[in-house]
């Protein structure tokens, strides 16, 4: 019965279609399931959701009522003049019999344009449902002319007049709410300079009063003189008279039109007394402009660390001593003494280079670039008492002349050697005011063993060791280094080098190295050596010295030793070509030893040669 029905309701059928209207929500239902068949006029051929037409859900349609809507007659709606839609003519109901179909859902299907076409169609851009007026969701800020100051207060009327409208119909004066001229204040606002100054109201006034000027928009550059800098943040007043502001222009040809002179005619380059804008912009009275480039036409040329000092520094604030009058009311000393670094630095060094020819000038050991460094060389100092050789020409200055002399004795106070705590007149000449003697005085002069010249005398300056000291020099002393002695290391004898030197040779370090004294006490090979031929010498008439039989070039062979000379059984004939060891064997020595057998050694023959006896 559906498709049948649909022939004849030909309105439902293309709602249906179009996906529009509450039927398409029961899409796929049987008509019956609402309309009941035909019986007569008189019966309802519709059967109501909720049983009545009043309990319907509108929102089923495609179209929740809202605001004024809710309440309004469903009939006050759906009447014949408002079913204009496509779907009311195909319906085939015709009369002033209510319709349920043909109304569309823009507001102007049932509510007139009051804005004539000149607005956007969609009148919910700007109200909604509840009432026409006023237009909540209207927002002036987002038209091509936001409201702002005493615009905000002005009635809609007195802008949006109304105006008349040529229309076949409706002829009745409306709001005129688009387009309205709206570029310049003359549109709305008669001129009260008639004409007297150029360009729109705006360049000089703002909206939020026209007896209030816009001084960040005044363009008071059409002036003979542009407002830069400060001068841009000055009230009018200032310069111009007040209340009326149409006083003679001010005199601007120089800053002391209007400014007073605050050095009282000490600012002056080259000998002449400048204006104000020679150092100063009109963007503040400080910081100056006056560079360091141009500092060099000064007498004072600006150089090295010179160049970072703030003007402050040197030109200060009212220094004492100096008339007020004479600085003006700026008070800054604009032409300091600068003669000598004296002139402004104080003598950091205590006074002790007053006595030199240049009464201590820094710049005879410093530069403008840095106080250090200092330039006082190594090749300087050979001027002085103490020349830099060696190791003393590598360490750093402070290490001798500095506060903090690690391992020498501190310095006097600051008050002696001033704030640089640097002390230049050194008392400590000798090796041994700064560093400790480890001979305990034995090679100083009136030491048991005295050496000219001090420590120099076997060290030099480059190095403490090893000791200047070679074998020839050793000869100087109690023992002459000869044969293979010459090439046995000292150690090998001063057993007291054998301990590792100190960490650092300074008076005020523990000194952690044995005592060099070299006072060894030996006397003679034995002293020194231990004898491999235990006491089978003991009785010859030399004691069994060393060097009867040895040389000091190597103990073996024994080259001073002569058999048919120095024993009573000469080698002749065979016995020449025996080795020692035939005659001469090991036996046991003292202490678990082993040593060759010279003495005694019986010299009859049947002792080596006879029966059982193998030579």
């Amino acid at each position: 019965m559906t498709s049948l029905c649909l022939q004849c309701h030909k309105e439902i059928a293309w709602l249906v279609q179009q996906g529009r209207g509450y039927h398409t929500r029961r899409r796929g239902e049987p008509c019956a399931s609402c309309h009941p068949d035909h019986a007569g006029r008189s019966f309802s051929l519709i059967s109501w959701p909720g049983g009545d037409v009043l309990r319907f859900d509108h929102a089923q349609a495609g179209w929740p009522l809202e605001g004024r809507h809710q309440t309004t007659p469903c009939a006050d709606c759906h009447r014949t003049s408002y079913r204009v839609g496509a779907a009311a003519s195909l319906s085939p109901r015709r009369g002033a019999t209510a319709g349920w179909v043909g109304l569309e859902q823009t507001c102007t299907a049932c509510h007139q344009d009051v804005h004539r076409g000149a607005l956007n169609q969609d009148c919910l851009t700007c109200h909604d449902q509840a009432r026409w007026k006023p237009a909540p969701r209207f927002d002036h800020a987002q038209t091509d002319y936001p409201l702002t100051g005493k615009h905000r207060d002005v009635r809609c009327a007195a802008c949006h007049k109304p105006a008349a409208r040529a229309a076949p119909v409706d002829t009745t004066p409306s709001l005129v709410f688009s387009p309205v001229a709206h570029r310049d204040c003359a549109t709305c606002h008669a001129d009260p300079h008639r004409g007297r100054f150029a360009g729109p109201c705006r360049d000089c006034h703002v909206t939020t009063g026209f007896r209030v000027i816009d001084r960040g928009n005044f363009n008071h550059d059409r002036t003979r003189y542009p407002l830069r800098g400060r001068h841009a943040s000055v009230a009018c007043t200032k310069c111009h008279d007040a209340p009326s502001l149409r006083g003679r222009n001010p005199s601007f040809a120089t800053c002391t039109a209007c400014h007073a002179d605050p050095h009282a005619g000490t600012a002056t380059l080259a000998g002449a007394i400048v204006d104000c804008a020679a150092c100063h912009s009109v963007s503040g009275f400080t910081p100056a402009t006056y560079t360091v480039a141009q500092h060099r036409r000064a007498k004072f040329v600006l150089e090295g660390r010179h160049q970072n000092v703030a003007c402050t520094a040197c030109h200060v604030k009212r220094p004492p001593g100096v008339p007020a009058a004479q600085l003006g009311a700026a008070g800054i000393l604009m032409r300091p003494v600068f003669g000598r670094c004296l002139d402004c630095h104080p003598d950091d060094h205590g006074g002790q280079l007053a006595g030199r020819s240049d009464f201590g000038d820094c710049v005879a050991c410093h530069t403008a670039t840095g106080w250090k460094p200092s330039t006082f060389t190594v090749a300087a100092h050979t001027t002085l008492r103490f020349r830099l050789e060696g190791r003393h020409a590598e360490i750093a200055c402070a290490a001798c002349h500095g506060p903090n002399r690690t391992g020498l004795p501190p310095l006097a106070g600051r008050a002696i050697v001033g704030k640089a705590g640097v002390a230049f007149r050194l008392a400590e000449r000798d090796c041994v005011s700064c560093h400790v003697d480890p001979h305990q005085g034995r090679f100083a002069a009136g030491g048991a063993r005295p050496v000219s010249n001090g420590c120099l005398g076997c060290h030099t300056v480059q190095s403490y060791r090893p000791s200047t000291i070679d074998v020839a020099q050793h000869a100087r002393y109690a023992f002459t280094l000869e044969g293979a002695h010459r090439a046995v290391p000292c150690v090998g004898c001063h057993v007291e080098l054998r301990h590792p030197p100190a960490k650092s040779s300074l008076v005020l370090v523990r000194w952690t190295g044995a005592p060099l004294l070299f006072t060894s006490s030996a006397k003679g090979c034995q002293g020194c050596h231990d004898t491999p031929h235990g006491d089978q010498f003991a009785s010859r008439r030399d004691g069994g010295r060393c060097e009867s039989c040895h040389d000091l070039d190597a103990f073996a062979p024994a080259s001073r030793f002569n058999h048919d000379r120095d024993t009573k059984f000469s080698l002749r004939g065979g016995h020449a070509n025996v080795p020692c060891g035939t005659c001469h064997p090991q036996t046991a020595g003292p202490g678990n030893t082993r040593m060759v057998r010279y003495r005694p050694v019986s010299s009859r023959c049947e002792s080596c040669h006879g029966e059982g006896v193998r030579r």
